[in-house]
């Protein structure tokens, strides 16, 4: 069955040029009413111009398709109000929102300066909490809603030189975890995308030639993959190169030790069974943690 958008509003943060540019023209050649977001600034965020927003939307028109542009600093909650206003008095719902928008200020943690720590966090973080919440009531009353984060394997993994973006990579999947349990009875599915592809954001970190099989385009079928209608939920997608891979937080079955044994001299002899993987899980929310030391609790309680 073929993926198609007809009818659909999706809303792109940061598309003006490299991932943001190819998921909103992929969006549109697919059906969608796309509004292109892009501050126009540099990668390190500093100034603005509407010039590579206005442009992926003339291509779309160019191409029979709809789209608007706007100019919002993510950042800003009422600037994104702004832009989310303007879709609904436009087109009246909005169905898909990629917060795809993003800067970068790296440095080692030793040489950064908070102020570059905490400008990542707002765009990457709390951009993405605004333009979330700006559509969030939205979706609740149509019922209906896909949302993708954009996280990164430097938060996943982690990255030299990138503290600052890691750690709001990180903190989107957090945020993901969350909207999934919140979000499920009005069928608003909420994922992340783990791009690996070629863009003004990496374009120093490889060679020109390694460059060339990260194209954006690489990475877009794994967006769209997110935003339909049968799109899967609390999935971190990774993607990169023409390959697709889903990454999972799983957490071991652990070990159980009553009072008198609680010692961090006894967590460590019993290390490789704490850490043991045969039984490990990936669990679906945090109470499941909860439950899953209660129940080794209340075994060992019971008379043998």
């Amino acid at each position: 069955m073929n993926i198609e958008f007809n009818g659909k509003v999706a809303i792109v943060t940061g598309a003006g040029n490299g991932l943001g540019k190819s998921h909103a023209l992929a969006l549109a050649k697919r059906g969608a009413k796309v509004v292109v977001n892009d501050l126009g600034g540099a990668r390190d965020g500093s100034g603005e111009s509407l010039a590579a927003s206005e442009q992926v939307v003339q291509e779309i028109i160019a191409a029979g398709g709809e789209a608007m542009s706007h100019g919002a600093n993510v950042a800003d909650f009422a600037q994104v109000q702004d832009m989310v206003q303007q879709a609904m008095d436009k087109w009246g719902r909005v169905d898909i929102l990629v917060n795809n928008a993003g800067i970068l200020r790296d440095k080692s943690f030793a040489k950064m300066t908070l102020d570059d720590f905490k400008l990542v966090m707002d765009v990457h973080l709390m951009g993405s909490v605004n333009c979330t919440k700006a559509v969030w009531d939205i979706m609740r009353a149509q019922n209906y809603g896909r949302i993708v984060m954009t996280t990164s394997s430097s938060g996943m993994y982690g990255n030299f030189g990138q503290s600052n973006y890691g750690a709001a990579k990180m903190a989107v999947l957090g945020l993901m975890n969350t909207l999934v349990l919140e979000g499920a009875k009005h069928d608003i599915r909420v994922n992340a995308l783990a791009p690996t592809a070629g863009t003004r954001m990496t374009e120093d970190l490889m060679p020109e030639n390694i460059l060339g099989m990260l194209a954006p385009e690489y990475v877009t079928p794994g967006l769209l993959t997110l935003c339909d209608d049968d799109a899967p939920n609390r999935t971190i997608l990774s993607a990169g190169a023409g390959g697709y891979a889903t990454a999972t937080i799983y957490e071991t079955d652990g070990i159980f030790l009553s009072p008198e044994q609680q010692s961090p001299e006894a967590i460590r002899e019993q290390w490789q069974a704490v850490s043991a993987t045969e039984q490990q899980q990936a669990l679906e929310s945090g109470v499941k943690q909860s439950e899953k030391f209660l129940t080794k609790a209340m075994a060992a309680m019971q008379p043998s």
